[in-house]
Formats: structure tokens, C-alpha cells, sequence
């Protein structure tokens, strides 16, 4: 009975497991195994070729419907245009078809993250037969550019990207009182300038006079809301300065946790019990200094 419960049990694992090669099925051998190489594994010289081609062709249709969306350009090469969108919309419907012959799971890879956006890229063009304007949803191909992140192989990183996360997550509450503090700033100030220069200056309302304060602490200044009394200019004098250390204030709480997290770190490390060198991380199996096992953690 336990020897036909086994198979089921190793299983679930590998339903769950993000590598493609057993997520999607990659055939055993012949022109699919091959075609699969190519699209899917970028760590070969062929598939990273073929990732590069296709981040250059995405990027190349994303400027094509960038520069269809003005006007002047769309009107004097409006045939080069119309070319060039439905040449890529074919060569990302023959990729497309490519990706879901050459897997032994075709729903799974249609139904998963990078297939709805692969469909999605190519889907406007052909709405666009019976709707005309669907083809402004063209941008979205520039979501396929995801993929270079598993070209440059960025999960190599993915202990700094865990540690700021981390680092945001513990100083939640501190940004948390920030953002409450900076909020009755911009609600009191601008209710001041709603008081100082009134309607005749533009301010006519309390949300429109903190609407000037949050564009004006935030340096940003759109010039819509110009303060034209002594008092109001005074008020807004003050705000751009205090804007400054408001924009500080974030990346110093960051900053400190991030520090902390990285201490934190270092003295749950271990000890090797060769060399005695101390600050390994919490992760880590081997001793830098001499390569000894390192005893597990205790939990």
C-alpha cells in the first residue's frame, strides 16, 4: 500500500517546481527537443542567441506602435508602419505557435504568466481587424521583455533582493508613521493657504490648497498654483526646504534596517568547528575560510 502511495507523493514537488524542463515537459528527442533548446533554455549558445533576437524584435515592434501613436510620422509612413506591425504580430504568432508545440504540456505553458502575455502581444492586431483602436494595446509587448531577467540570470541575486524586502517589510510601521506625519503637513499647510490667498488666487477649495501643498513638498511644482501674497510665498518658501528632508527621511529608514538585517545576518552565523572562524550566514553550509561542513542550525 505504501509503495503505491510513494509515486503519488514525489510527484506533488514536481508539479510545484518553477524549472521549466519539468513544469512544461520537454520532449525526450527529435525536432521538438531541439526546437526546445532553442526557446527555452538560454543558457545555450543557440537559445541565448534566440532570447536576444527576440528581446531586439519585441523592442523593435514596441517603437513601431510608439511611433504610429504620432501623428505626423503615422501620416507620412503610415505603409512602412502598417508593414512592420503586422511583420512582428506574424513572427510572434509563429513563436507563439513554436512554444506550444514543442512542450509536452501546451495548456500549462498557454495558461502560465509569460504564455498570456505571449497571446496578449499578439491578440490587438488581429482585434483590430473587427475594432479598429484595439491596436494602441500593442504596448503591452513590452511585458515580454521580463524574460531578460532570466537571461542575465538575476536570481543570482536573490539574497540582496530578499534582504530588502525584508528591510521594507521591518520598517513598515516607521514609513507608516512617515507617511501619517507628512500627510497633516500637506492637510494643515494647504488649509492655511486655502485661508491666505482664497479663491482670488486660484486656492478655492481646501483639497485644491492641499493639492498645491503635496506638489510643492514633493519638489515637484507644477506651477498651476502660484502663491501671491508675502505670507503665502513665505509658507511656500518653507515647504520646498522642509520637502528636501522629507525626501531623505525614507531612504535613511531603508538604509539603517538594511544595515541592520545585514548584521543580523552575520551574527546568526556559525562557527566552523575546524578553523573556529566565526560570522558565517545563516545559510551558509560550507566554512569560507576552510571548506568544513558546517554544523546545521538548530531551530
Amino acid at each position: 500500500m505504501s509503495a503505491q502511495m510513494q509515486p503519488e507523493h514525489d510527484a506533488a514537488p514536481a508539479a510545484r517546481t518553477t524549472d521549466p524542463q519539468q513544469r512544461l515537459g520537454k520532449p525526450d528527442g527529435g525536432w521538438r527537443a531541439r526546437l526546445y533548446e532553442i526557446i527555452f533554455e538560454s543558457d545555450t549558445r543557440k537559445g541565448r542567441a534566440f532570447d536576444l533576437a527576440l528581446i531586439a524584435a519585441i523592442l523593435l515592434s514596441v517603437l513601431a506602435a510608439v511611433l504610429t501613436s504620432i501623428e505626423a510620422i503615422a501620416r507620412n509612413h503610415a505603409g512602412w508602419l502598417t508593414a512592420a506591425e503586422w511583420f512582428f504580430t506574424i513572427l510572434f504568432s509563429v513563436e507563439y505557435v513554436a512554444r506550444l508545440v514543442c512542450v509536452r504540456r501546451p495548456l500549462r505553458y498557454a495558461g502560465s504568466f509569460f504564455g498570456v502575455i505571449d497571446l496578449l502581444a499578439i491578440l490587438p492586431s488581429y482585434i483590430s481587424l473587427f475594432l479598429p483602436g484595439a491596436h494602441v494595446l500593442l504596448d503591452v509587448r513590452i511585458l515580454r521583455l521580463l524574460r531578460i531577467f532570466r537571461i542575465l540570470k538575476l536570481t543570482l541575486y536573490i539574497q540582496e533582493y530578499s534582504m530588502l524586502g525584508d528591510a521594507l517589510l521591518a520598517s513598515r510601521r516607521k514609513i507608516l508613521v512617515f507617511l501619517s506625519v507628512v500627510f497633516l503637513i500637506v492637510f494643515l499647510l494647504g488649509t492655511v493657504m486655502y485661508v491666505v490667498e482664497g479663491p482670488a488666487h486660484g486656492y478655492t477649495s481646501i483639497p485644491v490648497g492641499v493639492y498645491w501643498a503635496i506638489s510643492t513638498v514633493t519638489t515637484v511644482g507644477f506651477g498651476d498654483l502660484v502663491p501671491k501674497t508675502d505670507i503665502g510665498r513665505a509658507i511656500a518658501s518653507f515647504m520646498m526646504l522642509l520637502g528636501w528632508g522629507i525626501l531623505a527621511v525614507p531612504t535613511g529608514i531603508i538604509s539603517s534596517e538594511i544595515t541592520h538585517q545585514r548584521g543580523v545576518r552575520l551574527l546568526a552565523g556559525r562557527s566552523c568547528t575546524r578553523c573556529m572562524t566565526r560570522g558565517h550566514e545563516a545559510t551558509a553550509r560550507y566554512c569560507k575560510q576552510c571548506g568544513k561542513a558546517l554544523p546545521a542550525v538548530v531551530e
